[in-house]
């Protein structure tokens, strides 16, 4: 049986030290420009520095894995981006002081590992690249899949503040860690300690006559959100929007600041990639949300990279969870590709 305890522990220093570089990328977001003469290259730099960063601590603690991650170092090993190259091996000596060029694109591409294990890790080492870049929410989100289930997840939201009455679209100083094990709860502590005492957060079920609060991504192209009005009218409580970007909707969800976290299809035969729900979906469901597709189908992470069976995601307590499949049903919504 997995050492999940110590799998755990590692995962949150893999994730806590890819919190921190990029967080530093953030804050040196002029400089890393300069460097590269690209305005979208401190994402790019910082999307692969984490992955270097939480490959490397995974190898380092664990041994041998296999990790499905979203990058591939091809980009930074043409001659035509050595000012990537070295913008990310800065960004990555800050907590891995001893890394070379080839150490950290070797560490990137340990992120290419087979789907067609048993078992594996899989990251999306900067979820919410839009978000990241008007230094607002975004999320680094390592899951672990065994028999296509989600059994543990780890997510990093370096912006996202413990205080549930400041502002999301501010940054907090600290940020806040997401981790648990499938049926032993869920955790939060500071982003920026991994030493820091956690604290159990458990997701109650909404209440009958209080408004619904529904968190949707920043860009439009990542949800439909005229379809996401009309489930909201036919359900015909009161309710409101706030719009926030990556994962940690999820997290918003889970520990009972937001209602629901909806994303519906944009478009005809959309494929929702692994990586952008294993860690987060993980969280909020054993917070006690129910995080289905649209369908009310769980979400199914063992066909490959994408959730090929699934369409959209629901996140929602119980109670909205309900209501929300309902108004999908009674409204018709994606009958024409159910699966």
């Amino acid at each position: 049986m997995p050492d999940y305890a110590r799998m755990i522990e590692s995962a949150r220093e893999a994730v806590t030290l890819a919190s921190s570089v990029c967080r530093q990328v953030q804050r040196s977001l002029d400089q890393v420009r300069a460097i590269t003469k690209d305005d979208k290259s401190p994402v790019t730099v910082a999307d692969f520095a984490s992955q270097a960063i939480v490959a490397w601590v995974l190898r380092e603690r664990l041994g041998e894995v296999i990790l499905v991650a979203e990058e591939a170092s091809a980009f930074l090993r043409e001659d035509e981006h050595a000012a990537h190259l070295e913008a990310t091996l800065a960004a990555v000596q800050e907590v891995w002081t001893d890394a070379t060029a080839d150490d950290m694109l070797e560490a990137i591409d340990i992120g290419a590992g087979d789907i067609r294990h048993h078992a594996f890790w899989t990251l999306d080492p900067i979820d919410g690249t839009k978000g990241f870049l008007r230094n607002q929410q975004y999320a680094i989100a390592l899951g672990y899949i065994e028999a296509g289930i989600p059994t543990m997840g780890v997510m990093g939201c370096p912006n996202l503040p413990v205080d549930m009455s400041a502002p999301l679209d501010e940054p907090d100083p600290a940020g806040c860690l997401y981790y648990g094990i499938r049926g032993q709860g869920v955790y939060e502590a500071p982003c920026d300690d991994a030493r820091a005492s956690p604290t159990r957060i458990t997701r109650l079920d909404h209440v009958p006559g209080d408004p619904i609060l529904v968190c949707a991504s920043v860009e439009k192209a990542h949800t439909n959100i005229s379809d996401t009005d009309r489930i909201l009218e036919h359900i015909g409580e009161e309710h409101d929007v706030v719009r926030l970007d990556s994962q940690a909707k999820y997290a918003v969800v889970a520990r009972g600041q937001a209602d629901a976290y909806l994303r519906m299809p944009t478009r005809k035969g959309y494929i929702e990639r692994i990586w952008d729900h294993a860690a987060g979906a993980m969280i909020a469901a054993e917070a006690g949300a129910a995080v289905t597709d649209i369908f009310g189908h769980e979400l199914d992470f063992s066909h490959g990279r994408g959730l090929e069976k699934n369409r959209g995601v629901v996140c929602a307590p119980p109670r909205v969870h309900g209501l929300v499949i309902g108004a999908i049903r009674e409204l018709g919504i994606g009958q024409d590709e159910q699966r």
